[in-house]
């Protein structure tokens, strides 16, 4: 059996070891610590736009506070992207609120702003007025931003940007995560960058952002005992994972690099197929090409997404399809939905291809081989 090539797996950049081994030195084992001081002032130096940062044990964490720190209540409503990972709605269900999905555009394969102001149109005529938006940038592609700004500004409803695959991304130089009233990002195993788990809320409020850090340390109450006026969750980032995270931070650069690079390599070697197609960025946005993707028409290439999938897995190549919207996810069953079936189209036929940094030539040209095997 050929090796193992993974989809997007972690990809070290050689100082992470320091960090971590100084925190096992000076005996800063438990949770926060001047690594997660000196990885906070990292990201914030990087996002620009005067953003803050709290680092957090999860990007699913980051997405709690934020619904936690905008109000949502029980029984409340919030708009959120149908086509996504399913921890960019879970939390809204923490809160005892309900989802209301609304599809993807064409364009960016994010949440169509069209059919944003439906819904929020829809749900304020029957007195439900949303209390959040959660937008998010698929695979590292920017969302349209400038119009889901607008439309929240209008109706008064604050935007949570669910930016866990877009650290780098950017439109018209603005980074992906400072947009919103609060961002969100991940460091999971599998993203560009990674403290191994982690994630980070980040946000032009000096405010919102030592709220945060207060909410994810228990919400402990300045006393010499433990008081507690509110409630309070575990959600701190641990000083040894952000040691992964302030050497992850150094090639940060170069990882956006590499990837787009990958990316530019299937693009080259696609180029003219029959029935496969990309998703391209617009003009002024600038993708960090976590994932490359691609759509395969089955009456133009002559093979499904699925024909591929089994060909790569045969191989032992990792690759998978499209996230599956949300409204489609049995979890989720009965919540309203606003579309015109772009997610769902894009579901049926798209594929995630081998991603990673690390990604030899011979990868490469493995995973080539097994696509012009279909190819006519």
């Amino acid at each position: 059996m050929n090796t193992k090539i993974w989809m997007s797996s972690p990809h070290m950049g050689g100082t992470e070891e320091q960090f971590v081994k100084e925190a096992f030195t000076t005996n800063w084992i438990a949770p926060l610590g001047p690594n997660v001081n000196g990885f906070e002032q990292d990201l914030e130096l990087f996002l620009g736009n005067g953003s803050h940062a709290a680092a957090l044990s999860s990007g699913t964490a980051g997405l709690h506070l934020g619904l936690v720190l905008l109000g949502v209540k029980a029984g409340d409503e919030v708009i959120c992207q149908t086509m996504t990972f399913s921890a960019t709605a879970n939390p809204i269900n923490y809160m005892g609120a309900t989802p209301v999905f609304v599809d993807s555009e064409s364009d960016t394969w994010n949440m169509s702003p069209a059919l944003l102001e439906k819904a929020i149109e829809d749900r304020m005529a029957i007195g439900k007025k949303p209390k959040a938006i959660i937008p998010v940038h698929l695979y590292g592609m920017p969302a349209k931003m400038d119009s889901i700004m607008a439309i929240a500004h209008h109706y008064q409803i604050p935007v949570l940007e669910d930016a866990a695959e877009a650290i780098g991304s950017s439109i018209h130089g603005q980074k992906c995560g400072t947009f919103g009233e609060i961002g969100v990002l991940s460091f999971n195993g599998n993203k560009i960058i990674t403290t191994s788990g982690g994630g980070a809320l980040v946000s032009q409020s000096s405010r919102i952002v030592k709220d945060a850090r207060f909410l994810a340390t228990q919400a402990r109450d300045e006393a010499p005992h433990y008081q507690h006026s509110q409630i309070g969750y575990n959600y701190r980032m641990s000083n040894l994972c952000a040691g992964v995270g302030r050497g992850q931070m150094e090639v940060l650069a170069k990882r956006i690099e590499q990837r787009r690079s990958i990316y530019n390599q299937y693009h080259s070697h696609l180029a003219g197929k029959k029935g496969i197609s990309f998703h391209e960025e617009l003009p002024g946005y600038f993708s960090n090409r976590w994932l490359t993707t691609i759509l395969i028409d089955p009456k133009e290439a002559g093979f499904t997404r699925e024909d591929l999938r089994l060909a790569l897995e045969k191989d032992n190549i990792e690759s998978r399809p499209l996230w599956k919207p949300m409204h489609m996810q049995p979890v989720f069953d009965g919540c309203p939905f606003y579309g015109d079936g772009t997610s769902e189209h894009l579901f049926e036929i798209g594929l995630c291809l081998p991603s990673g940094s690390n990604l030899s030539n011979d990868d490469m040209k493995r995973i080539f081989a097994v696509i012009d095997s279909l190819v006519k």
